[in-house]
């Protein structure tokens, strides 16, 4: 019989050794955050959310005054991340499926929208209601 898609997930997750997913998780975590450190320093970035590991969840946040807008150039450059009010970046990172080399690229596509400034276009200041 074959399994649905999400059958093989759940089976995974039950399989998988929760202190290692914890560990790789924080690791994704703390990467993101020292690329971001080194590929987007002089755009505004700080930090949100606690920089040690054991202190976050599976996600990492980060105050930008533009952060709605940049969001959404990242959303339109296939990075899925989402906006808080009034200025967080969120983005989550699932052990099971994200690899380091993702967060590179996503990092690095940050990066490219802050050097090209895509982020002030206009598609990008219109609040959604959802976001």
């Amino acid at each position: 019989m074959v399994k649905a898609a999400l059958e093989v997930g759940v089976d995974l997750m039950a399989e998988a050794d929760m202190t290692a997913l914890r560990e790789k998780s924080g690791r994704l975590g703390d990467l993101f955050l020292d690329l971001v450190d080194e590929l987007c320093a002089g755009h505004g970035f700080s930090p949100a959310c606690p920089r040690e590991a054991a202190m976050r969840g599976s996600q990492v946040s980060l105050h930008h005054d533009q952060g709605y807008a940049i969001m959404q150039a990242l959303i339109a450059d296939g990075v899925i991340g989402d906006f808080r009010a009034p200025d967080i970046l969120r983005s989550g990172f699932a052990p099971l499926y994200v690899r380091y080399v993702d967060v590179y690229d996503a990092v690095a596509t940050l990066a490219g929208i802050m050097r090209t400034g895509s982020w002030a276009r206009t598609e990008f200041q219109v609040r959604q209601a959802v976001t």
